[in-house]
Protein backbone atom coordinates (compact mmCIF):
# COMPACT_ATOMS: atom_id res chain seq x y z
CA UNK A 1 0.00 0.00 0.00
CA UNK A 2 1.37 3.81 -0.85
CA UNK A 3 1.92 6.05 1.98
CA UNK A 4 -1.03 8.20 0.18
CA UNK A 5 -3.02 5.84 0.24
CA UNK A 6 -2.07 4.94 4.01
CA UNK A 7 -2.78 8.78 4.91
CA UNK A 8 -5.72 8.66 3.21
CA UNK A 9 -7.02 6.04 5.11
CA UNK A 10 -5.49 7.14 8.58
CA UNK A 11 -6.97 10.60 8.08
CA UNK A 12 -10.36 9.30 7.22
CA UNK A 13 -10.33 6.73 10.17
CA UNK A 14 -9.66 9.09 12.91
CA UNK A 15 -11.69 12.34 11.56
CA UNK A 16 -14.65 10.23 11.38
CA UNK A 17 -14.25 8.69 14.83
CA UNK A 18 -13.56 12.65 15.68
CA UNK A 19 -17.23 13.48 13.79
CA UNK A 20 -19.19 10.65 15.29
CA UNK A 21 -18.30 11.62 18.79
CA UNK A 22 -19.32 15.15 18.28
CA UNK A 23 -22.66 14.33 16.78
CA UNK A 24 -23.06 13.17 20.99
CA UNK A 25 -22.25 16.60 22.43
CA UNK A 26 -24.56 19.25 23.46
CA UNK A 27 -24.56 21.95 20.79
CA UNK A 28 -23.69 19.97 17.89
CA UNK A 29 -24.79 21.29 14.73
CA UNK A 30 -25.53 19.44 11.08
CA UNK A 31 -25.34 22.94 9.68
CA UNK A 32 -21.68 23.40 11.25
CA UNK A 33 -20.63 20.05 9.92
CA UNK A 34 -22.02 21.14 6.50
CA UNK A 35 -20.26 24.02 5.96
CA UNK A 36 -16.61 22.92 7.91
CA UNK A 37 -17.12 20.37 4.44
CA UNK A 38 -17.23 22.69 1.78
CA UNK A 39 -14.81 24.70 3.53
CA UNK A 40 -12.92 21.91 2.71
CA UNK A 41 -13.66 21.69 -0.37
CA UNK A 42 -12.49 25.27 -1.50
CA UNK A 43 -9.61 24.66 0.27
CA UNK A 44 -8.90 21.48 -1.87
CA UNK A 45 -9.49 23.68 -5.11
CA UNK A 46 -7.12 25.86 -4.13
CA UNK A 47 -4.16 23.92 -5.17
CA UNK A 48 -2.31 26.34 -7.42
CA UNK A 49 0.94 26.30 -5.64
CA UNK A 50 0.88 22.21 -5.49
CA UNK A 51 0.81 21.11 -2.24
CA UNK A 52 1.84 17.65 -2.69
CA UNK A 53 0.35 14.37 -2.39
CA UNK A 54 1.10 13.60 1.45
CA UNK A 55 -1.06 16.56 2.06
CA UNK A 56 -3.72 15.83 -1.07
CA UNK A 57 -4.41 12.53 0.59
CA UNK A 58 -4.76 14.18 3.76
CA UNK A 59 -7.54 16.47 2.84
CA UNK A 60 -9.22 13.98 0.54
CA UNK A 61 -9.21 11.49 3.27
CA UNK A 62 -11.06 14.58 5.50
CA UNK A 63 -13.41 15.11 2.68
CA UNK A 64 -14.31 11.41 2.58
CA UNK A 65 -14.98 10.97 6.56
CA UNK A 66 -17.46 14.37 6.29
CA UNK A 67 -19.10 12.84 3.27
CA UNK A 68 -19.21 9.42 5.15
CA UNK A 69 -20.66 11.19 8.10
CA UNK A 70 -23.44 13.29 6.67
CA UNK A 71 -24.62 10.14 4.75
CA UNK A 72 -25.15 8.32 7.85
CA UNK A 73 -26.33 10.80 10.40
CA UNK A 74 -29.31 12.43 7.45
CA UNK A 75 -29.79 8.34 7.50
CA UNK A 76 -30.63 8.73 10.89
CA UNK A 77 -27.49 6.72 12.33
CA UNK A 78 -26.33 9.03 15.27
Amino acid sequence: MSIEKQILEAEYESLLSQLEARAYFAGFSIEDVEMELQALLIYQGQDWGGRGALKNAEIQGHIYAYEVFLKRYKDGKY
